[in-house]
């Protein structure tokens, strides 16, 4: 996303870097039933670490002051994140609850004629989240494939 804002000389938009840089939580079974046995939290591969993150949009010339990383868990870092509009809002959060998280947090300030994109929609947990806050929130708009785990659907 930021390669393309500098391709085209925007420099009045920010881009949002949420991410824990530690990989994913441990399920709260508990409370996310749909995610019991859910393993992501096992994976190291998934832990990248902020300043290897910066390093990449460095490497590029992408990193400046538009960039903006939010550390922490989703429910930690995104309910009181300091945005008020999106115009592509992605969402990567593998999880039933990471999905919620984000989409419930960030959804609502996602513009008109703005792009909601899934990437993990092929995952059971993670497609059953947006369903139901698609269903909860009367969304009707059309989810639209994009390969064979991400959609997306214009708000």
């Amino acid at each position: 996303m930021k390669a393309i804002l500098k391709a085209y000389g925007a420099k009045d938009r920010r881009v949002f870097v949420a991410d824990s840089f530690e990989g994913l939580p441990k399920p709260d079974e508990e409370k996310y039933p749909l995610d019991k046995g859910d393993i992501h939290h096992t994976v190291n591969f998934l832990a990248v670490s902020e300043e290897s993150v910066k390093e990449n949009f460095k490497k590029y010339g992408l990193l400046d002051d538009n960039v903006v990383f939010l550390k922490g868990w989703f429910k930690d870092t995104l309910p009181d994140a300091p945005i008020e509009k999106l115009a592509v809002l992605r969402i990567d959060g593998d999880m039933y609850e990471s999905t919620l998280d984000a989409i419930s947090s960030l959804y609502p300030k996602l513009s008109e004629g703005g792009f909601c994109i899934i990437d993990d929609y092929v995952h059971f947990p993670c497609k059953d989240a947006v369903d139901r806050y698609r269903k909860q929130h009367h969304i009707t708009s059309p989810i639209k494939n994009i390969d064979w785990t991400g959609v997306y659907w214009q708000k």
